[in-house]
């Protein structure tokens, strides 16, 4: 049988990027969006004109009962052996200065998204006694970075709940890693940094490819990495 991927936030460069390598690899790739339908419907059409299988599912990753809705249907019609939770967001300030809805905002969705879509596709995962789940985190999340203590407290507790499920599921066949990536090549990095700040911050002195992150994530989604299970993972050029 066909394995299905789920990836959350792929309208992104690296979503996308990872949806495009998971389909290469066979599985037919559910691509997760909420505000940019348009891009997803794009993207899904680009992985079918070369040869992959890929569906659209559009719900907020905040909302517990939405996404419950949205993925219940999913998994009655087969199980999602494949998680990439990918979706995260900015909202930077200083702590001194940051409202509490800053604060909220990436903790609701990279932590508690990951809560939301993870618990629907946990048990119908155990029982294909094989599975996949990958958290795409960030170099914040292991290093902290000024202006950013609510994005990297959500990608820190990320990658305490994976070390946590890894321990949980290790038995039933299903690994659990997250990814850190540093300063990738996306539209959001570059509103974050010139060229002559990357080169001073990065050792290998450029920014990272969003495909870099993607082939990583593509062997962690393999049987290659069935031994491979409860480690964050950087992808950051030897920053840190």
């Amino acid at each position: 049988m066909t394995r299905r991927a789920l990836v959350t936030g792929a309208s992104g460069a690296i979503g996308a990027a990872i949806a495009r390598h998971l389909a290469t690899t066979g599985s037919e790739v559910v691509l997760h969006a909420h505000r940019n339908r348009a891009a997803a419907d794009q993207l899904a059409e680009d992985i079918r004109a070369d040869g992959g299988q890929a569906r659209v599912l559009v719900f907020d990753i905040t909302d517990a009962e939405a996404a419950r809705q949205a993925l219940e249907p999913l998994v009655a019609e087969q199980p999602v052996q494949i998680l990439v939770h990918n979706a995260g967001v900015h909202d930077d300030a200083p702590l001194a200065g940051m409202t509490a809805a800053q604060w909220h905002r990436p903790i609701d969705v990279g932590l508690h998204g990951f809560y939301h879509v993870i618990q629907p596709l946990l048990l119908p995962m155990i029982t294909t006694r094989w599975g996949r789940v990958i958290a795409i985190s960030s170099v914040a999340g292991q290093l902290g970075h000024r202006g950013q203590a609510n994005y990297a407290a959500a990608k820190a507790g990320l990658h305490g709940a994976i070390r946590s499920l890894a321990q949980e599921v290790a038995s039933r066949g299903i690994t659990a890693n997250a990814v850190a990536p540093g300063i990738i090549e996306s539209p959001m990095s570059e509103d974050a940094f010139d060229a002559d700040q990357i080169r001073t911050m990065v050792p290998m002195r450029r920014a990272g490819r969003p495909e870099e992150v993607a082939d990583l994530v593509r062997y962690l989604a393999s049987d290659g990495a069935g031994y491979l299970s409860g480690q964050v993972i950087g992808v950051n050029g030897a920053l840190a």
